[in-house]
């Protein structure tokens, strides 16, 4: 990732062309995120192949989450004057090799290798992609960009894991990926066609990246990137251990929960955008991530009551994917010349949450199902507490 100036205005484009673009941009992220989410809903199938447990197969999103957010920034220095497209297109294809190599797995270390490579591929793309978005519209429009790119993660967990698992009890796990992989390939091939030249804006260096950390603002926002991407995925990783008593174990009502899920996520991502844009990212975050403390809170109280549930997981899904596009936006505004370092290290934050929330839910799980709420509503109530405190904060000195 590069200095990517946003306040430059972006050269003239028909709406129809950057429609086109932001949707190959949500595309690359969807891959990305279907090929994390995924592995959730066919852990004891790819357990049973590779004649492991479910826990040491749940390592691997923990390793895939963990190298993203270690590589994104190595990515960003070592390769910040190869060309946005260029960068994108070979990150969707290490994601399909490593796709690959995991698919035809016939143990635990080959598995997790080629989960390794398709992180260093997400760790090229996703950063890239996220700063790559608010270049292609005026700047009163970034929140809109933003959220239009961010629906492909949105999509990921609403269509992209549940279809993949429903798939993969068809045609198996192994299918599933090399489809997915597939896909990768597709996409890969449409950005070089079809997303044309992105503003590659000046070459930094590591010292300037982790510059822009001496901001406490930044820091703040960052910090809370990581606890309300922890909260949301010690919940939602741990979602059938929650749900047990109300689903009695039916994994068909767990996919309506998880689908209920996703299509509020699809309706907070789309919302989040305007609303941002129009009222600003210190109420929208305030609001969404405040709400986000009541639902876990209510999902703690109501676990055994599936009607509850269902009402309360559409209700999540809406705050938590319109929690990020409040956070990224409040980004770009602290420094908006320095918006292509600063949402690179947000997708190295949302990584680090995801590679520790696995770690959180098995602790508090310990104590019972009706902790993983609990904490998913702390770690949400500290990232408020964060973001708010980077508005009583001062300019950092150039």
């Amino acid at each position: 990732m590069t200095d990517l100036d946003v306040r430059t205005a972006p050269a003239p484009v028909s709406v129809a062309r950057t429609s086109v673009r932001l949707a190959l941009l949500a595309g690359g992220l969807f891959v990305v995120g279907t090929n994390a989410f995924v592995i959730a809903g066919v852990l004891p199938a790819i357990a049973t192949d590779l004649g492991s447990t479910q826990t040491s197969v749940a390592s691997s999103i923990t390793w895939y989450a963990a190298v993203v957010a270690v590589a994104s920034p190595l990515v960003s220095v070592l390769a910040s004057r190869v060309p946005r497209t260029f960068l994108m297109a070979v990150g969707l294809l290490l994601v399909a090799a490593g796709t690959v190599a995991a698919a035809f797995a016939d143990g635990l270390t080959a598995f997790v290798a080629g989960r390794v490579l398709a992180a260093l591929g997400g760790a090229a793309l996703v950063p890239t992609a996220t700063a790559a978005a608010p270049s292609m519209l005026p700047p009163e429009k970034r929140g809109l960009a933003l959220a239009a790119t961010g629906l492909g993660f949105t999509l990921a967990s609403a269509v992209g894991a549940p279809v993949g698992t429903a798939l993969a009890a068809v045609v198996g796990w192994r299918t599933t990926m090399l489809g997915l992989a597939g896909l990768a390939l597709v996409l890969a091939v449409a950005m070089v066609l079809g997303l044309g030249t992105l503003p590659v804006g000046a070459v930094t260096g590591l010292a300037q990246r982790f510059g822009v950390l001496k901001d406490a603002r930044v820091v703040l926002v960052l910090i809370a990137a990581v606890l309300v991407t922890v909260g949301f995925n010690v919940v939602y990783i741990f979602s059938a251990q929650l749900t047990q008593h109300a689903t009695g174990g039916d994994g068909r009502l767990l996919a309506l929960l998880l689908l209920l899920y996703g299509i509020g996520g699809v309706v907070g991502t789309a919302l989040a955008g305007p609303v941002t844009d129009r009222f600003g990212s210190r109420p929208t975050a305030a609001v969404v991530i405040a709400a986000e403390v009541v639902v876990f809170v209510l999902l703690a109280v109501e676990e055994q009551s599936f009607l509850a549930l269902a009402v309360l997981f559409a209700g999540w899904g809406v705050l938590a994917f319109g929690s990020v596009v409040p956070l990224q936006h409040r980004l770009v505004a602290v420094e908006p010349a320095a918006a292509g370092i600063t949402l690179a290290w947000y997708s190295t934050a949302m990584y680090v949450g995801i590679a520790a929330a696995p770690v959180v839910g098995a602790l508090v799980l310990a104590g019972g199902v009706v902790w993983l709420p609990v904490a998913g509503a702390v770690a949400a109530a500290l990232a408020l507490l964060a973001f708010l405190l980077g508005f009583t904060r001062r300019r950092a000195l150039a």
